[in-house]
């Protein structure tokens, strides 16, 4: 990476190829003739033009990356038994880290940030259960999102839709990492998550590569199950893997964590600028 520029968003796919990531973004605008949904149209394209023109050195990308802390989600009412999106004609019961949130305020949010209401209480759920799990974190709903968007556009990375469970269909897999394209990464799981028994892939809305899923995933809505394309799974394992780096009210703990993500420069600003415009939609 060292003396490499890299213009605009495409360049991550080039710069992961040379490293060993958490994860592999697959979302459409790095995939040609793909269209960003309406709702998050703008917000691709703003970033896409301003935030990220090209790859900043570690000094610069340090000195200027600063995440605006988002409003924290409201907690949901818990004398209920659990929350319900009866509402929006939804009668699956959320549980988990899903019931953690007000869903009255979910509904308001997603629908200011054109995150799906499912994805939204997925990064806001994960936020409420770290805040009490590992209260020195301060992760906020905020970057969980910009790194869904940027991953799998919250989820609906090539048809894909959230179900009211949580649960991307189809499910979201990355390339295969064969060597052809990009770095090999030899199978680590049988198929299990990715579906190959040959190479790697990266899976489910917040793309964790198989490896890093057996070491971090997380059951987010408590069915028993770890797993990576369930949004509540993902986004409690993605916190975790986040807070190991610290304090994220930290401006280079922020940094430091979301390079862990994914080793690129233009990727950390382009993060900080989706997290800090949904943070300023849901005021």
């Amino acid at each position: 990476m060292s003396g490499t520029r890299l213009r605009g968003l495409r360049g991550w796919i080039g710069a992961a190829a040379t490293a060993g990531l958490l994860c592999w973004v697959v979302f459409g605008w790095l995939v040609p003739g793909f269209t960003a949904p309406e709702g998050i149209r703008a917000s691709v394209a703003a970033v896409a033009a301003d935030a990220v023109p090209s790859v900043p050195t570690a000094a610069d990308a340090a000195a200027t990356v600063t995440v605006t802390p988002a409003t924290p989600a409201p907690a949901a009412d818990q004398s209920a038994a659990g929350s319900s999106l009866a509402s929006t004609g939804e009668t699956a019961l959320l549980t988990g880290n899903a019931a953690l949130v007000d869903a009255d305020w979910a509904a308001r949010v997603a629908a200011a940030t054109g995150i799906p209401r499912r994805a939204m209480l997925g990064y806001a759920g994960a936020s409420l259960a770290l805040a009490a799990e590992q209260p020195g974190c301060r992760l906020g709903w905020s970057t969980l999102a910009g790194l869904g968007n940027i991953e799998s556009g919250h989820g609906t990375h090539a048809g894909s839709v959230l179900g009211t469970d949580g649960t991307a269909r189809p499910g979201i897999f990355g390339p295969a990492l064969d060597g052809s394209d990009f770095a090999a990464m030899s199978d680590t799981d049988g198929g299990a998550w990715d579906g190959s028994a040959a190479w790697d892939r990266a899976v489910g809305p917040l793309q964790f590569i198989p490896a890093t899923w057996q070491r971090w995933g997380a059951d987010g809505n408590r069915d028993g199950v770890d797993d990576p394309q369930q949004i509540d799974d993902a986004a409690l394992a993605a916190g975790r893997y986040l807070c190991n780096y610290g304090d994220l009210a930290l401006p280079d703990r922020w940094r430091a964590a979301v390079f862990a993500y994914n080793h690129v420069d233009s990727y950390v600003t382009a993060v900080a600028g989706y997290a800090n415009t949904y943070a300023a939609r849901a005021k």
